[in-house]
């Protein structure tokens, strides 16, 4: 059985590298293709062993899917708002530095995830149904109060409400498949990559250098355990809502908001399982796929789990700064201008063949408001109305 499980674990390494670095597949479906074909691999393989794979796929993909979305533009749900700080890093030579900070968070997230758990499994079945009836209500709280912040509060306001519009418009049509690859794209990926085209931006020269010690640590860790512990459990929320909440809790630079990013990814996802245990309502993709393999969910099989998050986490630390370096010394060797022309190309082939072709108008409109919003000089953080905002008329409804 252990050799089993260690097997399926190295399996998910691989199988979480591959999503991480490429846009366009998800773990979602990944562990809906491997539950459509359950039935026959049980005949050979153990329940548990199948849900390690999950796991250890799950875990290495909150390390490696920032990868894509510093060096590239290409953001998913979990890193959308890495691209803000992260670029900045990349043009200042200290892409591998951006990409470290975020690894770093979603170390010190594993060990989060086992010291609050116990805490979590006592308080989540007493807090559930009060979190759900007024999350609404934290939701426009946390977003009104990074408006405010702002200096240009009236655009600020406009832009979460436009980039809320597109949201609710695209998660409603059902011609759209994977709807968030076109509407992140174009709010956060796409529309970087066509100002970097058009100003004809290049990547200098990448060091490895990096500061021992980031001024907010301890305020980002912290922000990303109430955060993380929040969206954990409710539905139709994920990571990118979680860094919004948690950036509302302390105002942090930009080294410390990288950390918050890949707390926040690492936590929601590993304590997704501790709710599956707690309350039986599996709360993402892979947790849906974990217990329909499992007929029961027990407190052994948590703490296996547990231990599979750990040993598949501390690999993809690893396996990221070692990638990340081989990124960085490619960057400056290739013309940024005419690569940001080509992955603009990508972007709409991946909407195309993943979404529809119905996706690419998303897309446009989404750039359009991106641009706007660097025209603007507004914060990307508030184009996250993208999600918040269908997310609130969701629990108000």
């Amino acid at each position: 059985m252990f050799l089993e499980i260690l097997l399926a674990v190295l399996a998910g390494l691989i199988i979480g590298i591959f999503t991480g670095l490429f846009p366009g597949v998800h773990i979602n479906l990944v562990a809906i293709m491997l539950v459509s074909i359950s039935p026959a691999l049980l005949k050979f393989v153990a329940p548990i062993a199948l849900v390690s794979f999950l796991v250890s796929m799950a875990i290495t993909h909150t390390f490696l899917d920032i990868l894509p979305s510093i060096f590239l533009g290409v953001p998913k749900e979990e890193t959308a708002l890495s691209i803000l700080p992260g670029h900045e890093l990349l043009l200042q030579g200290r892409g591998y530095e951006a990409v470290r900070l975020s690894s770093i968070g979603s170390l010190a997230a594993l060990f989060v995830i086992l010291i609050i758990s116990p805490l979590y499994i006592w308080l989540l079945p007493k807090y559930y149904p009060l979190f759900q009836e007024y999350m609404a209500f934290i939701l426009i709280g946390a977003a009104g109060f990074l408006i405010l912040r702002d200096e240009k509060k009236f655009l600020a306001l406009l832009l979460f409400s436009l980039s809320g519009i597109l949201g609710i418009f695209t998660l409603s049509l059902t011609l759209i498949k994977q709807p968030l690859l076109p509407l992140l794209s174009g709010l956060f990926g796409s529309s970087l990559l066509m100002m970097s085209f058009i100003k004809k931006s290049r990547i200098p020269r990448q060091n490895f250098e990096y500061e021992e010690k980031v001024q907010g640590t301890r305020g980002a860790l912290t922000s990303s355990i109430l955060s993380g512990s929040i969206v954990s459990f409710l539905p139709g929320l994920g990571a990118a809502q979680g860094a919004v909440l948690g950036s509302s809790f302390t105002k942090l630079n930009k080294k410390a908001f990288l950390i918050l990013l890949g707390a926040v990814s690492t936590i929601t996802m590993g304590l997704g399982f501790t709710a599956l245990y707690v309350l039986s309502k599996p709360r993402h993709g892979v947790a849906v796929a974990t217990g329909k393999i499992l007929d029961y969910f027990s407190l052994n099989h948590l703490l296996l789990l547990f231990a599979v998050m750990l040993f598949a986490g501390g690999i993809a630390f690893l396996l990221t700064l070692k990638t990340a370096k081989i990124f960085a010394r490619q960057m400056s060797k290739v013309n940024y201008s005419k690569l940001s022309f080509w992955i603009l190309g990508l972007i709409v082939l991946l909407c195309i063949l993943v979404s529809g072709p119905v996706s690419l108008l998303v897309l446009a409109t989404g750039t359009a408001i991106g641009i706007l919003c660097s025209a603007l000089g507004i914060r990307k953080m508030h184009l996250m109305g993208c999600l918040i905002l269908p997310v609130i008329l969701y629990f108000l409804i």
